[in-house]
């Protein structure tokens, strides 16, 4: 039943991109520790070969690694510790590891794709499904989450006196397409250590730079300004981690419910439109996917990987 949408109190979910050196991880470490307080507890899942602990003299902070295997399913068992251990605030330093990183779902697609002789189809089909729970896995903890991602220069093509010739028009977070859409605020740093907002859902930071932004700079103030404000939201319990997922049996209806959401988070990656995935669908199924039968929505699915796949080659190619 619909009923008044009302304000609550929120747990942050912030992305701070940028290249080797502008700062990610001391800015995530100080927005961190603005937001929790002096007395509030900080876990760090460290990726980055222990780069945060350089910073031990500065920030109080617990760490725990991710080092040979930076496979999705590694951080969701993270940050359901953490999570479960009473922290109020995890930096997931870096998040670009369980893309691309030993073990990440790159390398994960690589290997299924081998054992599948080439099919990439099959190799998309069961890694999406990881990657979902991690999203899942950052988006539901009752806990504010900090992630860093490396960034990447992304060019685009212009013609100009009949030739190609490339433009920069800014930095790429190394991650799956559309990540960027799970935080409610996205940054961009760069060498000169300026944080620049590009994405947010808080008004006040829109279009908002900051240099070196520290525990109690106006870019923490207003977070925390904004995170307060609304009604007390109720204590959310904190799930078990989930156990060998992919092998769990699924009855029919949770099967369904499955696909559509890997679907749908297919559809927000390659940024379609409802009539553009209509199209697709109907192409694909010979209905639409409201229509369609499990058996079709997998092919649907594992086909929208393909589509995926070659749009992230393309993209850094």
């Amino acid at each position: 039943m619909f009923q008044p949408a009302t304000k609550k109190q929120l747990k942050l979910r912030l992305g701070i991109v940028a290249p080797a050196g502008a700062g990610k991880t001391f800015t995530a470490l100080a927005v961190a520790r603005g937001l929790v307080g002096p007395q509030g507890k900080i876990a760090l899942i460290d990726t980055e070969h222990r780069s945060a602990e350089k910073y031990a003299d500065l920030f109080d902070f617990d760490v725990d690694y991710i080092t040979d295997n930076c496979a999705p399913a590694r951080y969701v068992e993270k940050i359901h510790d953490a999570a479960k251990a009473g922290f109020d605030c995890i930096i997931i330093d870096s998040l670009s590891h369980a893309w691309n990183g030993p073990g990440g779902a790159l390398e994960m697609v690589d290997n299924a794709s081998r054992r599948a002789k080439g099919n990439s189809y099959v190799a998309w089909r069961d890694v999406t499904p990881e990657h979902n729970r991690l999203v899942d896995a950052m988006l539901s903890a009752p806990v504010h989450i900090i992630a860093t991602l490396r960034a990447k220069t992304e060019y685009i093509l212009e013609t100009i006196g009949g030739k190609q010739v490339p433009r920069k028009i800014g930095m790429a977070p190394i991650q799956r397409e559309g990540m960027d859409y799970e935080f409610d605020v996205v940054a961009d740093m760069d060498h000169e250590h300026a944080l620049m907002i590009t994405k947010t859902r808080c008004a006040a930071l829109d279009g908002k730079t900051w240099i070196k932004p520290g525990a109690q700079s106006e870019l923490v103030t207003t977070l925390r300004d904004w995170l307060d404000a609304g009604d007390r939201a109720e204590p959310a319990v904190v799930p078990d981690a989930p156990v060998d997922q992919g092998a769990a049996s699924l009855d029919n209806a949770d099967a369904h419910r499955q696909i559509m959401r890997e679907i749908l988070s297919a559809q927000k990656t390659l940024a379609w439109t409802n009539e553009e995935m209509g199209v697709f669908a109907q192409a694909t199924c010979g209905k639409p996917a409201r229509d369609a039968s499990l058996i079709e929505l997998k092919t649907l699915a594992a086909a929208l990987a393909v589509q995926i796949e070659v749009a992230e080659k393309a993209r850094f190619a």
